[in-house]
């Protein structure tokens, strides 16, 4: 933990230092938490919160206001919650933020999530989708038309991708709107529109007047409601391209999620063209991972998984090195791509497809589940099965994609074999020569 004399150290240059440091040691978020003495500055890194230093209490109503000027909040307001951004260079580190403040019992907490849009501008081809994954995310932007979800938790890298997909759309022969609640990234050549509810201009009221500009790509920067839905699934069939995020936990969920929107089947079949859903794992480090041998119950998910017979695969060395934080470094996207077919458009217009049926369907033709992608990163040495077992319900995964019918209470129980006949998918997975990697 760092320690700041708050008699000496003018409380700018305390702040100013937290946001430097933060930036360099690669955190997405800082946290200033307020306890009974003191406030707790804490920073996620690798998607982990880890604390950093210890704020005298007598100091934390300085602090917190010195934050709320450099993100033009209202200083004078502590009662209701505020959102506001930094931008700008700070002890020589060009930062870009959103900044929000919220009350509780113990004084204002205060997070500030720091915009990293590296991975965005270096194209699709960086966010680590395999080479299927990847060439269907390519047919797929193709299109003219259609809808794009790309689907995931807060903070699975949802908006990386989205921007990454636009830096490839961004042509001077396309029109490009936006429509966002907040523009996470300025580009050049979109017209980005920033959502005000507060006036009336939501998601559903800007869609309406997008659609009168003569759009050829449309982002919507989430789909909440089913009026949202609704218009966007119109827009995308008649002759507009539309990206939108969704928060759902794989292609299965989303589909099930816009018809409990009461988006009309014959809608959405036409309109989908696609489903990229995503999680972050944390990336081993090169530097110090471990070669071990892998458990019983490891071997058998692998078996059933990928088909796989692993004996060793890649660990964190838990007492890390100089260069990660107990054995990751950095993130990597776990990804799963559904495109559209012809058979799953002609389900999704039955009623009387059940949720079983549909799942058959879906993970039976050229999808590459979340797990497997998990897996298959793992052998690579990318993660490790920890991490794939802490972000994955690696059971219900098995079960509910229909690559086994095992049933299993505890990890040490007997897991009965897959049969051929649910294996078609087997065939599908990249090759991979796993000697190497290992």
């Amino acid at each position: 933990m760092v320690t700041y004399d708050m008699t000496k150290i003018p409380v700018i240059d305390v702040v100013d230092d937290i946001l430097a440091s933060a930036a360099q040691k690669g955190a997405s978020d800082i946290h200033f938490d307020p306890r009974d003495d003191y406030l707790l500055v804490r920073l996620r890194i690798d998607g982990d919160l880890m604390d950093y230093t210890i704020i005298p209490k007598m100091y934390e109503r300085n602090l917190i206001t010195r934050i709320k000027l450099l993100s033009n909040m209202n200083i004078t307001e502590s009662r209701l919650p505020q959102d506001g951004s930094i931008k700008g260079t700070i002890k020589g580190v060009s930062l870009e933020t959103r900044v929000s403040t919220l009350p509780t019992n113990e004084g204002e907490k205060c997070v500030i999530r720091i915009l990293d849009y590296s991975l965005s501008l270096q194209g699709i081809d960086s966010l680590g989708f395999n080479d299927k994954n990847l060439a269907k995310l390519k047919k797929m932007i193709k299109e003219p038309n259609g809808i794009i979800l790309i689907t995931g938790a807060t903070g699975s890298g949802k908006s990386t991708t989205v921007y990454s997909i636009l830096q490839v759309l961004n042509q001077k022969e396309t029109n490009i709107i936006t429509v966002e609640d907040p523009i996470e990234m300025n580009m050049e050549g979109l017209n980005q529109v920033q959502v005000n509810s507060e006036i009336g201009l939501d998601f559903a009221t800007v869609l309406r007047s997008i659609l009168r500009q003569d759009p050829n790509i449309i982002l919507i920067g989430e789909i909440r409601d089913s009026e949202t839905a609704k218009i966007a699934v119109r827009a995308s069939i008649t002759g507009h391209l539309v990206l939108s995020t969704i928060h759902t936990n794989n292609s299965l969920s989303t589909i099930e999620r816009l018809l409990d929107m009461n988006v009309e089947r014959y809608l959405l079949s036409s309109a989908l063209s696609g489903i990229i859903s995503q999680r972050l794992a944390k990336k081993l480090c090169p530097h110090c991972r471990v070669l071990v041998e892998t458990s019983a119950y490891e071997k058998k998910v692998f078996r059933l998984a990928i088909g796989q017979e692993v004996k060793q695969i890649y660990a964190a060395n838990k007492n890390g090195c100089e260069h990660c934080n107990g054995g990751y470094h950095g993130r990597i996207a776990i990804q799963e791509v559904l495109m559209i077919n012809d058979e799953i458009r002609n389900a999704l217009n039955e009623e009387e497809m059940d949720k079983e049926d549909l799942h058959r369907m879906v993970y039976t033709s050229d999808v590459i589940t979340m797990l497997q992608d998990a897996l298959w990163k793992v052998l690579n040495g990318l993660t490790s099965f920890e991490e794939v077992y802490r972000i994955i319900d690696v059971d219900d995964d098995l079960d509910a994609q229909m690559l086994t019918g095992f049933k299993k209470e505890k990890k040490e129980e007997k897991i009965e074999p897959i049969k051929k006949e649910e294996n078609d998918l087997l065939n599908l997975l990249p090759e991979m020569d796993t000697t190497e990697t290992l």
